[in-house]
């Protein structure tokens, strides 16, 4: 008889490291807290006029939410590279006074450190935001910031992606001189979120067969759609498209019909506001539309997950990511497949 210690279960790894996921934020806010406020009082007294940032899958969608925090709570311009302008094309651009922030879990696919390399070579102020700290990214650049989410092994990334989000929240709240006090109730309610998975598996039959997806959302929630999306893709095998509400309503809305399985984020906030129309036209045209956001709006499709209400919104996102990890394991466990091992991924992907 076989040791039941020793026999693989489908999906144990990403199910435990999901479950890590409220402890890995209360160790940032209580370890890696303050050499984040350090690092950020460090950069901030050099005045960078703009931001860049640099990344690839996941942590490609963590940046996107930095990129949000920098343009609405610093004011500041910030942009998402293109690697291959330096690493295919040998562009050189002026990047004095400009702050390059990697965001790398492993920190070590070649043209994010041949990229960063070049970028301090080019006066920039470069910070590698990892997973670890020994790694050819963290070596490269002037600034390193842990986010202390230990070993990650299934290959869906979960815990690292929401400590990459807790990590650039804070260090966006440094460098403009806040406290990140709203962070403080963040691995409570991440914990509440994740003891109702019930409530997931249950949602997770209505995409059991589907044969796509589309997911929308808006401002904060956006690269929420895109890393759910992604999440989707890579443990479920189902086409995924992630769509900026504004953006779907530019064309693509034609795509979806009374049979298209759509799923909203929608935040308690502005850019739930700004979703408004969209969800209005979605349901006008019949779609199956889950919710995962506000009660009202979940209440009013036809169904959804209902998150914590009162949480600021540039927050949230660290929260509606849970119950769409879930789902994603969810999905992929009916289908018969193992989420763990997703067909043809690697953890470190090896770009140049």
């Amino acid at each position: 008889m076989s040791d039941p210690q020793t026999v693989s279960v489908p999906g144990r790894i990403m199910a435990a490291e999901m479950a890590e996921q409220p402890a890995v934020l209360r160790r940032i806010l209580d370890e890696g807290a303050p050499k984040i406020r350090e690092i950020a009082a460090g950069i901030a007294a050099r005045s960078p006029r703009f931001v860049l940032l640099t990344a690839r899958g996941t942590s490609d969608n963590a940046a996107l939410y930095a990129k949000y925090l920098i343009e609405i709570l610093l004011g500041k311009p910030a942009g998402l590279t293109s690697m291959s302008t330096t690493t295919a094309y040998g562009a050189q651009p002026d990047l004095t006074d400009v702050l390059v922030i990697t965001v790398s879990q492993s920190g070590g696919s070649p043209d994010l450190v041949a990229s960063t390399k070049a970028a301090r070579e080019a006066g920039a102020i470069t910070l590698a935001v990892t997973n670890n700290p020994d790694s050819p990214l963290a070596e490269v650049s002037e600034f390193h910031i842990d986010v202390l989410a230990g070993p990650e092994k299934a290959l869906p990334a979960t815990k690292t992606y929401t400590a990459e989000l807790l990590a650039l929240y804070l260090l966006v709240e440094g460098l403009r001189g806040g406290d990140g006090s709203a962070a403080e109730v963040l691995p409570g309610l991440a914990a509440g979120v994740l003891a109702r998975q019930a409530e997931v598996k249950a949602l997770a039959e209505r995409y059991r067969f589907a044969q796509r997806l589309v997911i929308t959302s808006r401002g904060y929630g956006y690269p929420t759609a895109r890393e759910a999306a992604l999440k989707l893709m890579e443990t479920t095998y189902i086409p995924a498209t992630p769509f900026s509400g504004a953006d779907l309503l530019h064309g693509p809305l034609a795509m979806v019909d009374n049979v298209s399985p759509v799923i909203a984020i929608v935040p308690d906030g502005k850019g739930g506001e700004a979703l408004q129309p969209v969800l209005d036209r979605l349901r006008g045209r019949g779609a199956d539309l889950v919710v995962i956001g506000q009660r009202a709006q979940v209440d009013a499709a036809s169904a959804g997950f209902a998150l914590p209400a009162g949480v600021p919104e540039e927050v949230q996102p660290i929260l509606e990511i849970l119950p769409l990890q879930q789902l994603a394991y969810e999905v992929t466990i009916a289908r018969g497949q193992d989420p763990d091992a997703p067909r043809a991924l690697a953890k470190v992907t090896e770009t140049h």
